[in-house]
């Protein structure tokens, strides 16, 4: 079994060159475009013989069976039971092998971090979290050099080598964000002058590092490991500390300039007094913690545990309300702007608050005046609480195993 930078030396990022065409090709010298497009369409759907691949993308299926083999040997597909038809040779699927590549996911949040360890096929194989009142750089660092050891050493020796990445999920500009966290400015200034990817390469023992906006990164999750049908456009919407948000557009995460886009937080929307206010200030969990305590309910226990929250029906009930008719607004702004297929909705919260949640957006939106207006499909996402950081883990998978989704020719 050939380590990570073994695998990586055919299928890294400068293998693909950006544009990449929709079918595969013959020529051999973009073999590792065609083995990140095998790998793409089996992660998108399920297992898959040889003959449905060579139907897929156009190769021919002496091609694809050099491509598969390949990939079996390197350990990152697994054969499946043959499955016998009328005429000729046994069809074998071939899936995705879990311990194939693994891959570490780093989410800095205003509350919490975490640090996760994620396998080939999407599953998280471990966590550890630290809970904080506000983040600063070393306190981040002092926990991933605690928790990364912890992690690795628990997996079998033959299986650390193929570690393929560590990517990393954060708000941009921490320190603009102090008069909303209560922290302190001194020390949240530490992040503007701080080389956080050189250092946590370092602690990593010279891992390449990739950092990321979080709520970007949680929508990146949902395109690589979500389930379900995604339109080739929606917009994301992730419940963090505050709200933030991804776009996906003809299928590929749209990062925008500084990578920043579909920062929703300061969209203007009217608050529950009629008056303007940015999204952020009305529909994140920053909110349903001010109103918690307001009525003498403890609110620490949101930022440890996203499930069996303590909360009463009468707090919960305003937020929700309040939440809703906030994000509807914002989704009616964005669908003036863009022909969104869907918008999805996820969070660090309960899954029964977000259907919840869900469920009284898609109510307020269809309230609205949507004269003009294609409605998109509102409905949950998929990944759960976790997604910033299975997210963070799935930036190192996305840029050295798969291809965009755009950029891929499936069935239909």
């Amino acid at each position: 079994m050939r380590n990570a930078e073994d695998i990586q030396d055919r299928t890294g990022p400068e293998a693909t060159p950006q544009g990449a065409g929709l079918l595969g090709s013959n020529q051999s010298g973009m073999r590792a475009h065609n083995e990140r497009l095998v790998l793409t369409l089996v992660r998108q759907h399920g297992a898959l013989a040889k003959s449905d691949i060579a139907r897929m993308t156009g190769l021919s299926a002496q091609t694809v069976s050099v491509i598969m083999r390949a990939l079996e040997q390197d350990g990152l597909l697994a054969r499946g039971t043959p499955m016998r038809g009328r005429i000729g040779q046994p069809s074998v699927p071939m899936s995705l092998a879990a311990d194939g590549a693994l891959f570490l996911g780093l989410k800095i949040g205003r509350r919490s971090a975490d640090l996760c360890l994620v396998d080939f096929t999407g599953a998280l194989r471990d966590i550890r979290r630290k809970v904080y009142r506000y983040p600063t750089p070393d306190n981040v660092l002092a926990f991933v050099a605690e928790a990364l050891p912890d992690l690795t050493l628990a997996l079998p020796p033959e299986l650390r080598p193929r570690i393929a990445g560590l990517g990393v999920a954060m708000p941009f500009q921490l320190w603009s964000w102090v008069a909303y966290i209560g922290a302190p400015q001194a020390e949240m200034d530490a992040w503007r002058n701080r080389d956080i990817q050189a250092e946590l390469s370092a602690i990593a023992g010279g891992l390449t590092v990739t950092v990321q906006n979080d709520a970007t990164a949680a929508c990146g999750a949902e395109l690589v490991f979500g389930t379900g049908e995604k339109p080739n456009d929606f917009l994301y919407f992730y419940f963090g500390t505050f709200i933030g948000g991804g776009l996906v557009l003809n299928g590929q995460l749209h990062t925008g300039r500084t990578g920043n886009a579909a920062g929703v937080g300061p969209m203007p929307v009217p608050g529950p007094d009629g008056r303007m206010r940015s999204l952020m200030t009305v529909a994140s969990l920053s909110t349903l913690a001010q109103a918690m305590d307001a009525a003498g309910e403890p609110s620490d226990g949101l930022w440890e545990s996203p499930e069996n929250w303590q909360i009463s029906e009468g707090v919960l009930d305003q937020w929700l309300e309040e939440a809703a008719q906030a994000l509807a607004s914002a989704i009616l702004s964005a669908s003036t702007l863009l022909e969104l297929g869907a918008v999805l909705i996820d969070g660090w919260m309960p899954p029964r608050i977000r259907a919840a949640l869900t469920a009284r957006v898609n109510a307020a939106f269809l309230r609205l005046d949507l004269s003009g207006i294609d409605p998109p499909l509102i409905r949950e996402g998929t990944v759960g609480a976790e997604a910033r950081s299975l997210g963070a883990a799935a930036i190192p998978l996305a840029q050295r195993f798969l291809l965009d989704r755009g950029a891929v020719l499936t069935e239909g």
